[in-house]
């Protein structure tokens, strides 16, 4: 599959995952950075989006702690994303 279309495929997993706020999370962290990821960035954001909602929600928001084959540059990128660190704390707030 050419960069292209992984990409695009990409995109649409991440602003599709049925739990919706991974859907903004993934989503708007993949509109921000997924043009400009290199190959090694595409994998490691690729393995992320495999991952199950539920622990991925869990390690991103730091309530579980994130296991060694995921962390790596991109997840730090989405654990620190400014738009995540707003809407989470505007969660815990409200």
């Amino acid at each position: 599959m050419d960069t292209k279309h992984r990409k695009k495929r990409m995109l649409f997993r991440a602003w599709h995952r049925g739990f919706k706020e991974m859907d903004l999370i993934l989503g708007c962290f993949a509109d921000r950075r997924l043009t400009d990821m290199t190959p090694d960035e595409l994998d490691q954001f690729e393995a992320i989006l495999d991952a199950e909602d539920t622990p991925l929600y869990q390690w991103i928001t730091g309530k579980d702690k994130m296991p060694p084959e995921f962390d790596n540059p991109i997840m730090a990128e989405i654990c620190n994303f400014k738009p995540l660190a707003n809407m989470l704390k505007a969660g815990r707030s409200g």
